[in-house]
């Protein structure tokens, strides 16, 4: 306001017209504008010299006016926003009445069966646990025996978390390697991406494996479960412990017998390499 008032202060200087000035200011291309500058000027003149407040709401409106719908114009509310609040809101109805109970109880099943093994023998539970990596690789079986394995941490039973965490890393590490062994057997598109699998299985992201076996999961996850349960044995027979719950290769110095943790995973992903080899179509 302040800004506006100066100008037409500077504009009136030595008796000149403040109308006539800042239309001569106008491009020669905007003439035909001319007659609608004027009264808009004009109109902010009087704004301007009568009601301070009465120029900020014009200015305001002004600036308002190009997002106002015209009457042509309806604004679509549904899709901005009814749509996503009511379909999150339905979805997490559905998530906490009818999924979170079944799985809920699914994955207290697992963990209660998984502990009742823990006094049995060893190789067995890391054998399981290996093998529920690759089952679903981030699904309801891969949470449960991860969080057996973190929960274990706290117990002071660092072998099962190892077995857990070389079960997690083979399915990638593995499906990275058919690619380069059986080309034959992959796309161009998942032989390009395959190798990319070896970053992100040595780093413990199963999930890398999941493009592979959502594009033939009757192959592939077979083949993928056998290799991760070799390598959760192995790891339990050769007595690996972790310490840390994820990390893969980064949290090697704090592996119990790295170097047999890392025979346990070149052999599981060996096996389900070869496996892939000969069961994928």
């Amino acid at each position: 306001m302040i800004a506006l008032i100066t100008l037409l202060a500077t504009l009136t200087k030595n008796g000149a017209n403040p109308m006539e000035t800042m239309l001569n200011r106008i491009p020669h291309s905007s003439l035909k504008y001319r007659r609608w500058n004027r009264n808009w000027l004009l109109g902010l003149k009087k704004c301007i010299m009568t009601n301070a407040a009465e120029m900020a709401i014009a200015i305001s409106v002004a600036m308002a006016a190009p997002f106002i719908p015209q009457s042509n114009q309806k604004m679509k509310i549904a899709p901005v926003l009814l749509y996503p609040v009511f379909g999150i809101l339905i979805m997490g109805l559905l998530m906490t009445f009818a999924v979170e109970p079944v799985m809920g109880g699914i994955n207290t099943a697992l963990n209660a069966g998984l502990s009742s093994m823990s006094g049995t023998s060893k190789i067995l539970l890391g054998m399981i646990v290996g093998g529920m990596m690759s089952i679903d690789m981030g699904g309801p079986f891969n949470k449960a025996a991860y969080v057996f394995g973190t929960a274990s941490i706290a117990a002071g039973n660092y072998d099962i978390m190892a077995a857990v965490m070389v079960g997690g890393m083979t399915a990638p590490c593995a499906i990275a390697l058919a690619t380069m062994l059986f080309k034959n057997k992959f796309t161009k598109e998942q032989r390009d991406a395959g190798p990319t699998n070896f970053i992100m299985g040595l780093a413990f992201i199963t999930e890398g494996a999941i493009p592979f076996a959502a594009s033939d999961p009757l192959h592939v996850l077979p083949a993928c479960i056998a290799g991760s349960a070799v390598a959760g044995a192995l790891s339990m027979a050769f007595n690996c412990t972790l310490m840390a719950p994820h990390g893969g290769i980064f949290v090697f110095p704090v592996v119990g017998n790295p170097l047999q943790y890392l025979i346990a995973l070149v052999a599981g992903t060996v096996v389900s390499a070869l496996l892939l080899g000969v069961l994928k179509k």
